[in-house]
């Protein structure tokens, strides 16, 4: 088995790699509950290699997530479900659909702004695939056919808040701007401080979920993404952290030995030189 860039080889080795008795006894074992966290994995490390401008690391990245596309393609063509070419098919339908103002006719083309067609068309969407549900005979309760169910659950949870938060703002359910939204973060931090000293863990847990989605919806009201901002504090923390661990080791001390004392110098110095 050489390698290739035709996208044909790669569905080959993994067919070869879930062939029972020949294949991978890992790849085996896998079913798509357990590929899950891999592809979200991987399509963050697509963020990252992005983020960090590296683009050698972002064609190796893009890799790794395409196998992750082919790897649940397969799984669900063994359970007789779709294919990878069905998945092709699929996307390229819908991309061709949704542009009428490229691949339309003259008519299509000059109709409307794209942005208004784009939205006209994915409600049809929306509409022909609660029909296939049905048709399937799958329950009402499962449909997701709530004005919010289009925002998948699988989504980061900061990253599926803000999109919670301007999906219900389309319908005018929102505040009209950000300073209210501070005082709203201060009643929610109240709550939490009265779950904490009541000894309650799942009020405790409620109401701290409830600070994180006002801090949302505040920064999406001041421009500032959640999920952008929380990805550069992350970074500054572990800027300032390694800085202590280089200092430590400079004086011929280790993490584990120092004092919160000495480390919380260190911090300080730290972030004085930022």
């Amino acid at each position: 088995m050489l390698p290739s860039r035709d996208i044909s080889r790669l569905l080959e080795i993994m067919t070869a790699l879930r062939t029972p008795r020949t294949g991978c006894p890992w790849d085996l074992e896998q079913d798509f509950g357990t590929i899950a966290p891999y592809t979200l994995e991987e399509a963050y490390e697509v963020a990252d290699a992005i983020e960090r401008g590296d683009l050698d690391d972002l064609r190796e990245e893009l890799g790794d997530l395409l196998l992750q596309v082919v790897f649940h393609a397969r799984m669900a063509e063994e359970a007789g479900a779709f294919s990878f070419g069905d998945v092709v098919e699929g996307i390229t339908t819908k991309m061709i659909r949704r542009h009428p103002h490229v691949f339309g006719d003259a008519d299509a083309r000059a109709a409307g702004s794209a942005k208004g067609m784009w939205d006209r068309i994915k409600a049809e969407e929306k509409a022909e695939k609660r029909r296939r549900r049905l048709a399937r005979g799958i329950p009402a309760e499962d449909h997701g056919d709530g004005f919010l169910d289009s925002v998948p659950v699988g989504m980061p949870a900061l990253l599926r808040a803000k999109k919670l938060q301007e999906r219900a703002a389309k319908v005018g359910f929102d505040w009209k701007e950000a300073r209210p939204i501070l005082d709203k973060i201060e009643e929610e931090i109240a709550e939490l401080r009265q779950a904490i000293a009541q000894g309650d863990e799942a009020s405790t847990q409620d109401e701290f979920g409830d600070v994180l989605f006002a801090l949302v919806n505040f920064g999406r009201h001041a421009g500032i993404d959640g999920e952008t901002a929380l990805r550069g504090t992350n970074e500054k923390f572990r800027r300032r952290f390694h800085f202590i661990e280089r200092e430590l080791n400079a004086s011929g001390s280790r993490l584990e030995d120092a004092s919160l004392d000495e480390m919380e110098e260190l911090w300080q110095r730290a972030k004085a030189a930022e």
